[in-house]
């Protein structure tokens, strides 16, 4: 006569429940808690100031380089590539504080956003 077994096996993986855990995690719809929403507000603050300020700087080399190549290559553009060279330098020197007003105005318009979500996360706890 045959014994049967009955037996229960079970494997669990820790990793392999970590891993499910987040590929569910990428199709389920997201909720953006308070802390989330502080943190995107405070870096969408400096976001705007950052862009605009990188983009005058960048346009503002190329035109210096622009007047530079056009004074030390075309000796018929020379007075034309020191003008451009100017407006170049006074485009990079003008990207830093172009970025501390923009930064500026935007803190000013999320202020009370912000200090709303900061005094509801304090209360809490």
């Amino acid at each position: 006569m045959e014994k049967e077994k009955d037996t229960f096996t079970y494997t669990y993986s820790a990793k392999q429940q970590e891993e499910i855990r987040n590929i569910r995690k990428k199709y389920l719809p997201r909720e953006e808690d308070k802390m989330e929403q502080l943190r995107r507000l405070d870096r969408d603050t400096t976001r705007k100031g950052t862009v605009l300020s990188v983009l005058v700087g960048v346009i503002g080399c190329l035109l210096l380089g622009v007047g530079m190549c056009c004074t030390m290559v075309w000796m018929k553009f020379f007075i034309p590539g020191v003008v451009i060279g100017l407006i170049g330098i006074a485009a990079v020197a003008a990207a830093y504080p172009l970025y501390t007003r923009v930064t500026k105005k935007e803190r000013e318009r999320l202020a009370p956003q912000i200090l709303k979500l900061t005094e509801e996360l304090s209360e809490v706890k």
